[in-house]
């Protein structure tokens, strides 16, 4: 019997040893695993009070040599080196999620379908960070561009169907009317069938409400006009105790080229005179004022400042620092979820 006792508690002892390395896949001593997907796309910080979570909804390769204008290509593909990248650049398609503590905002929503296996990640990405979509309450658009406004809908059914879309009346007015493909070039004739199809579904249920003019929108969240890549291309400008955030949307596409050369301008801006100003006036604020941004197309977490280059040419994107979230471990526990 003490033998038999002997042997089970030997067997009990190899079991617990060796079976959490045979759970799952089984490798030999000398296998290598096979390669992991990436790590799931969202990074939180805090502005003040307001929780920020960026969403990555997929990078896009961007012929950053063919579309930049402005700029001789090889000057474009000289700053690319500088940065050890090439075209086509891969582009980051971001959203960012601020928790108010009494609504949860969507800024943009990525392409969603439109771009194929290049997006479509931002509704896994949310509920990674935490939340549903159905908790979301406002959606402001900073224009009505596919990568953009793709992530409203899956399979032709709303993914935010508790969210109001608001976007600035100016660019509703445009890229919902099919009349004005005479007014572009063939490259941006896309734009149209996405903001159409996309948001069709949210305007008869009711749920689209453009604005008028600049302004505050929702307390602390203000609508800044920057024209010039769309029509009613907008800024938010959100503030939360003594601090601000810029959500600027299609400010910079390609950032290792339009920070130092502010000038350059790109062919899917409708005028690019104007997209070059308003990215002048933007600059210069946020780089004055120490402004945290939060860039649609600036390698994710696309949040970061801009500073005034000291050789006084051109500016230069400081990424964000990684920091734990201890600002929010002291939030009271009712403003880490606003209601549904």
């Amino acid at each position: 019997m003490k033998s038999r006792l002997l042997v089970f508690l030997s067997m009990l002892i190899m079991f617990m040893v060796i079976a959490p390395l045979t759970s799952g896949e089984v490798f030999a001593q000398n296998d290598v695993p096979p390669h992991k997907a990436q790590a799931p796309g969202y990074y939180r910080m805090m502005v003040g009070n307001f929780e920020v979570t960026a969403l990555l909804d997929g990078t896009h390769p961007f012929l950053a040599d063919e579309l930049l204008v402005g700029i001789p290509q090889a000057q474009v593909d000289s700053m690319l080196a500088l940065n050890y990248q090439k075209s086509p650049v891969e582009g980051a398609i971001n959203a960012f999620l601020i928790n108010t503590g009494s609504k949860l905002i969507l800024f943009d929503t990525g392409a969603g379908e439109l771009y194929g296996k290049d997006g479509g990640l931002l509704l896994g990405n949310l509920r990674a960070s935490g939340y549903q979509p159905e908790q979301v309450s406002e959606i402001f658009l900073t224009h009505l561009h596919r990568d953009h406004v793709g992530g409203l809908l899956l399979k032709g059914k709303m993914i935010y169907p508790n969210a109001v879309i608001h976007v600035s009346k100016v660019d509703a007015d445009f890229w919902l009317n099919p009349a004005n493909k005479t007014k572009v070039p063939k490259i941006l004739w896309p734009m149209f069938d996405g903001a159409i199809d996309t948001l069709n579904p949210y305007i008869a249920a009711g749920k689209f409400e453009p604005f008028d003019a600049d302004g505050e929108l929702e307390p602390g969240i203000v609508a800044i006009a920057a024209p010039g890549h769309s029509p009613g291309h907008t800024v938010y400008k959100i503030t939360s105790a003594g601090q601000t955030l810029m959500v600027w949307g299609d400010i910079v596409h390609v950032a290792p080229v339009q920070f130092p050369e502010p000038s350059a301008s790109i062919k899917y801006d409708i005028d690019g005179t104007a997209a070059v100003q308003s990215r002048a006036k933007i600059f210069e604020e946020a780089a004055a004022q120490g402004y945290w941004i939060a860039a649609a197309h600036v390698s994710f977490p696309g949040i970061g400042h801009v500073r005034a280059n000291n050789n006084g040419n051109g500016y230069i994107w400081v990424p964000t620092n990684y920091g734990l979230m201890r600002a929010a471990f002291a939030m009271p526990a009712q403003t880490a979820t606003p209601q549904d």
